[in-house]
């Protein structure tokens, strides 16, 4: 997620954080690909009769950065730390809505490579794993921020280290430590990789 344009993004995001709209008009396509690539990173796991395609994932999620009030941008890593929360919240409020509309029969299932389970063939209920994320951001909020921007962002250890503010050492452990944590919830629940829910 490192580019040659990180200083002039940082800048923008700073001055949009100060109120200065025209940045933002500066700022988008500067980001957009790498927002596409983030929002595609999403979108691989998804199932193929998935209503929300790449293009409005990213612009959802633009609509909701937008909203975004009193944010104190730090810079771009920041920014599309925040950028992978929106679109986790994006695919989970779909998710939550075709649930809500067949009554539990059209859950949306992500795929979870071998980076979160060992079984990248498997997919998970994208409820059911928000759920987990959610009980585990009760017990240890840093090891949920770990995964949001791992995961769901794509950002690199060092990349995440600088956003989270520890080594690069602690987020290898807090990964590691989440995704076993996240995996034995899933199966607490019924609701690992290659299973379905009783």
């Amino acid at each position: 997620m490192t580019s040659p344009r990180a200083p002039q993004v940082t800048g923008l995001l700073l001055a949009w954080g100060e109120g200065d709209r025209g940045a933002l008009d500066e700022l988008v396509p500067l980001v957009y690909a790498d927002l596409h690539r983030l929002a595609h990173h999403h979108m691989r796991g998804e199932r193929r009769d998935q209503p929300l395609q790449t293009t409005a994932l990213v612009h959802e999620a633009y609509l909701r950065l937008v909203d975004v009030n009193r944010v104190q941008w730090k810079d771009r890593t920041h920014f599309f730390a925040i950028s992978a929360q929106m679109m986790r919240r994006v695919l989970v409020d779909a998710a939550r809505e075709r649930d809500a509309l067949k009554r539990g029969g059209g859950a949306v299932h992500v795929a979870l490579d071998e980076a979160l389970v060992e079984d990248p063939t498997r997919s998970v209920n994208l409820v059911a794993l928000d759920e987990a994320i959610e009980a585990l951001a009760a017990i240890d909020a840093r090891k949920v921020r770990v995964v949001e921007l791992r995961y769901f962002g794509g950002l690199s250890v060092e990349e995440t280290a600088a956003v989270v503010g520890v080594s690069a050492d602690t987020v290898m452990r807090d990964w590691k430590m989440a995704r076993l944590w996240l995996l034995r919830e899933l199966r607490r629940t019924g609701n690992a990789p290659g299973r379905r829910p009783s």
